[in-house]
């Protein structure tokens, strides 16, 4: 059994999955998406992103309800010819499906989702490690502690 913060990220990375280069989507990622972290200079296989969770804090309210605010960075490696211009596209298209699922079901047996996502900020490398291209997103995700 994982962790909340665990099943998120898992559940984040699996719908980043669906980016194919097909319908809204301009980049196929070839379902290279993991929920673990790796650095650039030990991929292997681009394009590619790695998700993993950060810091957590805790909102009490009455009633002992409880929000859970989880800190998930997104590292987003692209390479070759015109890598910067793919890691726009790609960044594009994770936009695209973080904004098509901010409510996320990352437990489908007890029905958690998460109530809300947000993108906190994005970041490259701005064209510094060509022929690579690094970039960066920091999420927002809000849920409910059971």
């Amino acid at each position: 059994m994982s962790s909340k913060r665990t099943s998120i990220v898992s559940a984040i990375s699996q719908k980043l999955k669906l980016i194919n280069g097909t319908g809204v989507y301009k980049t196929n990622l070839f379902q290279n998406s993991y929920a673990k972290l790796k650095f650039w200079d030990e991929v292997n296989d681009f394009p590619c992103v790695y998700v993993t969770p950060g810091s957590e804090i805790r909102e009490y309210l009455p009633s002992n309800f409880i929000w859970g605010i989880l800190g998930v960075c997104i590292k987003v490696y692209c390479k070759g010819d015109d890598a910067q211009q793919k890691l726009e596209l790609l960044l594009g298209d994770i936009e695209t499906v973080l904004d098509n699922n901010r409510v996320l079901v990352y437990d489908k047996v007890n029905n958690y989702e998460t109530t809300e996502i947000l993108i906190q900020s994005i970041t490259t490398d701005e064209g510094l490690l060509d022929p690579y291209a690094i970039g960066e997103i920091n999420l927002q995700v809000r849920y409910e502690l059971v």
